[in-house]
């Protein structure tokens, strides 16, 4: 193993890369690499989807310690809906070294060109649902009966499913297409399990049910089990383990987290609709829940932005983000332009696979 070392030169840091072996679905990474420059004295600043809020300190803070020079405040730091990310630098003129998002076509699709220049995926999860444990309804519970147990758990307790605003968090739709998915893969229909939580037909926007359904904030979602606000939420994986929550998994493809051609067909059929930031509806597919990351063009200070993606996809970040399952990490890491990455990047990018880059159009 290569060791990392931090060099100060003429007010520079230049971070060596730690070099290891780890694997992502069998593939061995590792970059050695020197990371980005980052000057001395500067400030990481952050925008992430929501449940990143508790891995993304973690990798800022092993960034600081091994940095010297540079800090990474939480007020710094902002955690919300990844579309609510996006409208923060599209319209109210938000700077950071980093942005992140929960559905890689976000960036492209939102940022690209203007705010971004390119996009690296860094890592999966899939959908689960997380449930109140001390509710008994849910005794007995598996990723074939779920829904039958969340319906029941919700009679017998009162207490509804949270929800999220699909509108300013893709968490919001993913919930919908999973419960659509359940209902083709397990009850013969999408709308099986999916009508005893929304109203609307395919395509159009969903409506939650308020008897079944209480809209809420994804980032509070552990606090609103936990406290029985709500009975259970359907939610990430990596932020039902960072959070210690009772949680069931589901069918990979129901999960969101199958990329084969099974799942990809399944995926097509579905579509929903959310309110753009202009206020017109935009119809959204199903895809599978993909993260990524990117240093915006406005970055106050893009090299140290860069040193952050670059410890993303080293084995010590590939080491945190997985850490209970939470994520499969992504090495390389995949780019829609992967000529635009910083050159200090280039060894730890490489292009979307053929199936992501098609679904991205």
């Amino acid at each position: 193993m290569v060791t990392r070392e931090v060099l100060v030169v003429a007010l520079v840091i230049v971070a060596g890369a730690a070099a290891g072996v780890g694997f992502i679905v069998g593939t061995q990474y590792g970059s050695t690499s020197n990371s980005p420059s980052a000057t001395v004295n500067s400030t990481l600043s952050i925008y992430g989807a929501g449940t990143l809020d508790t891995l993304f300190p973690q990798l800022a803070n092993a960034l600081v310690n091994e940095t010297p020079g540079i800090t990474a405040p939480a007020a710094a730091q902002t955690y919300e809906g990844s579309i609510d990310i996006t409208t923060a630098f599209t319209t109210t003129g938000a700077k950071s070294d980093v942005a992140a998002v929960a559905d890689y076509r976000l960036i492209p699709q939102l940022l690209e060109p203007k705010y971004a220049s390119y996009e690296v995926v860094f890592g999966s999860t899939a959908e689960v649902l997380a449930y109140n444990a001390s509710i008994p309804a849910f005794s007995g519970i598996n990723s074939t009966n779920w829904a039958q147990k969340l319906e029941s758990a919700i009679g017998a307790s009162g207490k509804p499913l949270g929800v999220w605003n699909a509108s300013g968090d893709p968490n919001g739709y993913n919930e919908i297409f999973s419960m659509q998915l359940q209902g083709m893969l397990y009850n013969g229909s999408t709308n099986a399990v999916y009508s005893q939580f929304y109203s609307g037909g395919p395509g159009q926007i969903a409506v939650p049910n308020p008897a079944t359904t209480k809209v809420e904030h994804e980032s509070q979602a552990a606090s609103l089990v936990q406290e029985g606000v709500v009975s259970a939420v359907i939610t990430y994986r990596s932020y039902a383990v960072v959070n210690h929550m009772s949680y069931v998994p589901f069918n990979p493809i129901v999960g969101l987290a199958a990329n084969n051609s099974t799942a990809l067909a399944d995926y097509a059929k579905l579509s929903t609709s959310i309110l753009s930031a202009s206020g017109s509806i935009q119809p959204v597919a199903a895809a599978p829940v993909l993260f990524a990351v990117t240093v915006p063009t406005n970055a106050p200070n893009a090299a140290l932005g860069a040193a952050f993606i670059h410890l993303i996809l080293s084995p010590q970040g590939a080491a945190i983000l997985s850490e209970g399952g939470a994520f499969v990490p992504i090495f390389p890491g995949w780019s829609d332009v992967p000529g635009a990455v910083p050159s200090v990047l280039a060894p730890d990018v490489t292009s979307l696979p053929p199936w992501a880059a098609t679904i991205l159009g």
